[in-house]
Parts: structure tokens; sequence; C-alpha cells
């Protein structure tokens, strides 16, 4: 690819936010809405989780196929297509009859969400090459990816007060299109030098191991956790697991090359990223449902209390990734696992959510811990990876924060419907849920530590040149050539 102009660089980077923005909206702009449509679909809690998950699981399960397959055909091919489809989903899903036919469009949708996240982020890195431009990049990309998840709730609480719940999806088609005009003008095609085989039995082994899991989980409050059903899937993800750790390593192009997870920093960002949003989902899942089903709030009401998540997200998602350039990724990490896991603690132990001040700081906290996260992640799970390989070292990373976002509803919701279930009140039934997202900021903590300083630096290093082709005359992404 010739070198780009200066100007010509931001608006790729531009229009692979436009693209972010609407991806990133969808997970989270539904949870206001939820109340009103188990109300229209006369929807159980299990259903209102699938709305979410599909959209979530369906992303999970395909960003790895997308992220290789455009090294190998395209990136700038699967882009567009990924904005066509996504955009076909976003209208198909406002003119849903039924909450079956809505599950099944919220699919459609991740279909082109899949070709778009972990694509968008292998044109920035192989746009910008060198290191600090990058991580400057990198870092728009997670303040982008934060404030859209952490904005989805207000914003649809504005659209679903005013207009209904399906206008949330018509946002999506004004940016989809305008972002699809753009990248047919501005975005340059680019691919890897060397393409990469298809790995079909991976790609269903995947598939399998997310589905299975998520699957079981949100059905095995209805069903029972020994009932076959459940006990099926259980021994379907354990087998789809297996098979991936024995097929896998014996391929010449694995779908998930599984020595990337011998670099410390990488293998870490991948599990902050499952913990993080496992716990921005299951967060915001509980406190729309409290806020609208318990203190009576209408749509509306309920995004302006979010304003407190969203605003300091809004500020602390560019200055980690500015933190991300000078000062590495430890730092933000460690305000990240601190501040979610205090506001986890607060709710879990105070039950924040019966005071509203105690309330609107424990959504402050979030906001700030979420707003510090993206953008360490995203940079580190992509640095010292050799640019051959950007597709599918970012879709692993999005795949991860995908996968977090399903597990993160599909465990909470169960644990939720199970209290419910039992006939306690809604603060009680949640607190099991609030502790799961306390460990999950714990966790942020620990991992941000162990894996930023030396020890992990130098497996990063060893793993990066191990996957450096020998033939090309390629740098790794976040290092300078030689």
């Amino acid at each position: 690819m010739h070198e780009l102009s200066h100007r010509h660089r931001m608006l790729v980077l531009a229009i692979c936010c436009m693209s972010l923005l609407i991806v990133s909206l969808d997970n989270t702009v539904l949870n206001v809405a939820l109340p009103e449509m188990r109300r229209e679909f006369d929807a159980s809690v299990a259903g209102l989780q699938w709305t979410i998950d599909a959209y979530t699981l369906g992303m999970a399960s395909l960003l790895m196929l997308a992220g290789s397959t455009a090294d190998r055909i395209g990136r700038r091919k699967v882009f567009l297509a990924g904005l066509v489809t996504f955009t076909a989903g976003s209208l198909l899903c406002s003119l849903a009859p039924t909450l079956g036919w809505l599950i099944a469009f919220r699919v459609v949708q991740a279909v082109g969400a899949a070709m778009l996240n972990p694509v968008a982020m292998s044109i920035i890195t192989n746009t910008f090459t060198e290191p600090a431009q990058r991580a400057r990049a990198i870092g728009v990309w997670g303040a982008v990816a934060g404030i859209s998840m952490a904005a989805g709730p207000l914003i649809g609480g504005l659209l679903v007060d005013s207009i209904g719940w399906r206008s949330i999806f018509w946002v999506n088609l004004p940016i989809g299109l305008a972002a699809l005009v753009l990248t047919l003008r501005y975005v340059p095609e680019s691919r890897a030098e060397r393409p990469r085989r298809p790995d079909p039995v991976g790609q269903l082994l995947i598939m399998a191991l997310l589905g299975s899991l998520t699957y079981g989980i949100i059905e095995a409050p209805a069903a029972g956790p020994t009932s076959p059903l459940i006990v099926g899937c259980a021994l379907t993800a354990v087998a789809a697991l297996a098979g991936l750790l024995v097929y896998e390593p014996r391929r010449e192009d694995p779908l998930i090359d599984l020595r990337f997870f011998r670099s410390a920093p990488f293998s870490g960002a991948n599990v902050i990223a499952i913990c993080t949003f496992a716990a921005l989902t299951g967060f915001l899942f509980l406190n729309t449902l409290y806020l609208q089903e318990v203190r009576g709030l209408d749509a509306l009401h309920a995004g302006l209390f979010m304003v407190p998540l969203a605003a300091p997200t809004l500020f602390f998602a560019p200055l980690s990734g500015r933190l991300v350039a000078t000062r590495g990724p430890r730092l933000p990490l460690v305000v990240a696992g601190v501040a979610m896991g205090g506001s986890g603690l607060m709710f879990a132990v105070l039950s924040a959510e019966t005071s509203t001040p105690l309330l609107l700081t424990g959504y402050v906290l979030f906001g700030v811990g979420f707003g510090m996260v993206n953008s360490p992640v995203t940079n580190t799970a992509l640095s010292g990876m050799p640019r051959s390989q950007a597709g599918v070292a970012a879709a692993i990373a999005s795949t991860s924060r995908q996968t977090g976002g399903a597990l993160g509803v599909a465990v909470i919701g169960a644990v939720l419907a199970a209290g419910l279930a039992r006939g306690g009140d809604f603060s009680t039934a949640a607190r099991p849920g609030w502790w799961i997202i306390t460990l999950c900021g714990a966790a942020v903590l620990g991992l941000g530590l162990l894996t930023s300083g030396r020890w992990a630096r130098e497996t990063a290093a060893r793993t990066a040149a191990e996957l450096e082709p020998k033939d090309s005359p390629e740098p790794a992404a976040g290092r300078r050539p030689a």
C-alpha cells in the first residue's frame, strides 16, 4: 500500500470509527428498551437475554473468520460487505413483527458487525505504521468504543421515550450508508502478503463452543442445571474446546494461532477484555431492569440516570489512549480494575441501587473504569504482532470482547432469573450478579499488573519473533522496522 498523506490517514481512521460507533452502540443501546419490548412481545427474562446475546454471540462466533478472510481476500472488500449487511440487518430489526424475528434479524446484524470491527482495526494497523501514531489512533478507536457503548443507554432512552424502541435501529441507517460511500472513495485495499487458507473445521468448533456455552447458561434456570439439554450443552462445549486445542496446532494456517497466547500481554489483554465486557453488559442489564421495573422510571429517565456512567467514559477514554502512548498500559489497567471492582462492591455490599447518591457514585466509578480499559486492551493485543496477521489478532481481541459481553448477560441474567424464581425481591436476586462484577474488576486489576511488567514484555518479544514470517520484510505491529 502506497504511503498516504496525514489527512488521508485521518479520513480512514474516521471512517473506521464510524463503523465502530454503530457496531458498539448496538451492544448496549437496546438495554433501556427491554421493558417496553417485554410488554409488547410478552417476553421472559431469557427472551430478553437473547435479544442481546444473539448479537454479541453471533459476532463472537464469526469475528475470527471475518478477520482471516479479510487478510486473505482484501480488507476493503470485507469491510464494504459488512457495512451493507449490518445496515440491512438494522432495517430488518426495526421491522420485526415478533420477538423471534427480532432475534433472527439481530443475527443478521451480527454477521455484518463481525466483518466490521476486526477488519477496521486491521485497516488502522496497516494505515498507521509508525508505533506512536498507531498508539494514538488506537487510543481514538478505544475512546469511540468506550463512549458509544457507555452512551448507548442514554441514546436508547431518548429514542425509546420519544419515538419508540424500533427507532434505535434507524440511527444505524444514515451512518452505515455514509460510511459505505466514504469507504468506496477513501479506503485503500490491503491484504496479507501470504494469504491464509480457510479453516472451516476450526470455525465450526468455535461456533459450537460459544453457542452451546451461552445457550446452556441462559436456559439453565428454566430447564434445570441437570436436565439433559443443559448437560448436553456442557458436554458439547467441553468437546469443542478439546477439539480446538488438538486440531488447531496441527494446521499450517489455523483459524486461531495458539502461539499468540504465548505472549503474556496478548493473553492478558484478551482475558481482561472478557472480564470487562462481562462486567459492562451485566451492569447495564441489571441497572436498566432495576430502574424501570423497580423504580418505575420510563426509558428516557432511565437513560438520563446513566449519564454519570457515560460522562466519565467520554473523558477518560481519550486520556487512557494518551497514557498508553506515553507511559504504557499498566496505569490505565490498574485504575480500571480498581474503579470497576469498587463500583461492583458498592452494589454488592452497600446495596447502592437503593440510594440515589450511592447509585450515581457507583455509575461514575464504573464509567471511569470502563473508559480507562479499552485503549490498553486493544493496543496490547496488537502490539508485537506481524501486520500480516493483524486481522486475526484484532479479531481475537474483538472476539474476547463479544464473548465477555455474551457471557455477562447470560451468567448475570441467569443468576437474576434464578433469584426471582425463588421469590426474592430484585435487590436480593441481583446481589450475586454484583459480586460477579466485583470479581471481574479484581481480575482486570490483577491481570493488568501481572501482564505489563518486564517478564510479560519478554514473552511478547519472543512470541513476535516466532510469529514473524521468515520471508517477509514486514515489521511487526507496534515495532519499528530495523
